[in-house]
């Protein structure tokens, strides 16, 4: 697993219809950025990866991303031996350290995901028979909702029906009187659907404490991230408080984030996506760590494309992941770098088969995306 070359290319995808986090203050879309990552070792196999860095949701850039591995952890790695994902993150963090949680995890997640495709197809075997697990064969996925007034709802609530969603998670905060309204037409248009509020941080401790029985009250089944991350006392009190199980997000970035988080009681459980958190082989510790907990775990993500999205659903088919997860790339993405493109039959998408992440890049669609950052 020594690793010889490794390559960055930037990648927009199309977006079709709105999802807040991918448009500008005009209101149009500004498409959805990646760094995608390609590993090559010295027998010529090579692996792929895929970073997904939202600057309205995180600190990461494509800019920061991209000059983070070709400056600083592409150079810790080349001409390197490899062996083992853990060894691959610890030469990563030593690289660039972190502060209170991991340093740079978007870059470090095209790294280890690039890795594991690596690894996987050096062995010829699938990413969840590297972890002695046998996957499920599909994933039921969550339609989302983020309408900008309540006229627009109806018809998106429609859509996801059209394509067989049955369960829907809906970004709230911080107008709470517009967000009770929403959900309760939600709740009424799909009584018997799993129906999640994804605040992203955006409700005032005051706000939140309100919110959250009044969502418990019309159906909402969990409240994910209301808070900021760093409002630790705030989450102690929701949790205290007792109306709605609480869901991080935003805040669980590393293994030790979610132990120390689960030790002080302020969470139910984690929205959980590898794309945060450093790639797989941390993601997959924190799973591990919910599931002896006995905690919540929603499958999430990062509107991730392609390989990314692939990463995401070989992971949740791998452990014992019964709820719908809130995979949208297929929902708001329009293009493809893969051969096979992953999209949607009734609302479920199926996990991988092959070797590594189990897809393939078509070489010509890529350079039809990329470009030069």
């Amino acid at each position: 697993m020594q690793i010889i070359e490794i390559e960055t290319i930037f990648v927009s995808y199309r977006t079709i219809g709105r999802f807040k986090f991918f448009e500008g203050r005009d209101g149009l879309p500004t498409g959805r950025p990646s760094v995608l990552v390609k590993l090559t070792n010295r027998t010529g196999i090579t692996g792929w990866g895929q970073c997904v860095p939202i600057p309205k949701w995180s600190y990461e850039t494509p800019e920061s991303v991209k000059s983070t591995i070709e400056l600083y952890l592409g150079p810790a790695l080349l001409n390197r031996s490899i062996e083992s994902p853990e060894e691959l993150h610890l030469v990563m963090n030593s690289t660039i350290a972190g502060s209170f949680s991991t340093g740079m995890p978007i870059a470090k997640a095209g790294i280890d995901i690039a890795f594991h495709d690596l690894l996987g197809k050096s062995l010829s075997r699938t990413i969840p028979e590297l972890w002695g697990k046998t996957p499920r064969e599909e994933i039921e996925l969550s339609w989302t909702l983020n309408p900008i007034c309540l006229d627009d709802l109806g018809p998106l609530i429609e859509e996801g029906e059209s394509r067989g969603y049955q369960n829907f998670n809906v970004k709230v905060a911080p107008d709470l009187e517009f967000d009770l309204e929403l959900c309760r037409q939600v709740r009424r248009a799909v009584p018997e659907g799993f129906l999640w509020a994804d605040a992203n941080g955006g409700y005032d401790l005051e706000t939140a404490l309100v919110a959250a029985p009044k969502l418990a009250d019309i159906g909402v089944a969990v409240l994910e991230q209301p808070l900021k991350p760093n409002m630790i006392r705030g989450y102690r009190a929701l949790r205290k408080q007792g109306a709605l199980p609480i869901i991080m997000d935003e805040g669980v970035v590393s293994p030790t984030d979610l132990e120390e988080f689960v030790a002080l009681e302020l969470l139910d459980g984690v929205a959980m996506k590898p794309a945060r958190c450093g790639g797989l082989f941390p993601a997959r510790a924190q799973l591990e760590f919910l599931v002896n907990e006995g905690l919540i775990i929603l499958g999430s993500g990062l509107t991730d494309p392609d390989l990314s999205l692939a990463a995401s659903l070989l992971l949740y088919g791998a452990f014992d992941y019964s709820l719908p997860a809130a995979l949208n790339a297929p929902q708001f993405l329009g293009d493809s770098v893969l051969s096979q493109p992953l999209q949607p039959s009734a609302g479920r998408l199926a996990v991988p088969k092959g070797p590594g992440l189990g897809v393939g890049v078509d070489l010509a669609k890529l350079d039809e995306l990329s470009s030069v950052i």
